[in-house]
């Protein structure tokens, strides 16, 4: 087994929401409404100036497990069928990998992507926050991301 995979969550969830997929990938880009469909996510502020596109960052803070921790997360693919958010610290680098499919004109079919890569002494909690991930935080986020699209 690979060394590597013991470092981190992988999580894939895919899921329809009834909205239009021009509404989800406008809603899902600015990560600003993190705190609408994460559940870890307590607050979440762009701190670059101007409107949303690529290389706009936020400071995200989150609460997952009893533990907060605080990322700088950034834009780096903004496109209407995928988006990819990039959040990073000194213990971990937490990427969001959403693509977005059109499945009828109020329908959109979504692939929630996240991976959280650990660094450091981190690294010791991966296995179990794999789990906690796998069990608590996808089902979640999956219900809170399509009442949050579905309210669009």
């Amino acid at each position: 087994m690979n060394r590597k995979a013991h470092r981190m969550v992988d999580v894939t969830r895919k899921f329809t929401a009834e909205a239009p997929i021009e509404k989800a990938a406008a809603f899902l880009r600015d990560f600003a409404n993190a705190p609408t469909w994460d559940p870890g996510t307590e607050s979440c502020t762009q701190i670059s100036d101007g409107p949303v596109g690529v290389g706009t960052q936020w400071h995200n803070v989150s609460k997952l497990f009893g533990v907060t921790t605080e990322l700088t997360y950034t834009l780096v693919t903004d496109e209407l069928n995928h988006v990819v958010l990039e959040g990073k610290n000194k213990t971990a680098t937490s990427t969001d990998d959403i693509t977005l499919t059109s499945v009828g004109p109020n329908s959109t079919e979504i692939e929630y992507h996240a991976n959280v890569e650990f660094n450091g002494a981190a690294k010791i909690a991966s296995p179990l926050l794999k789990a906690g991930f796998e069990a608590k935080v996808a089902p979640e986020t999956v219900k809170k991301m399509t009442e949050a699209l579905e309210a669009l």
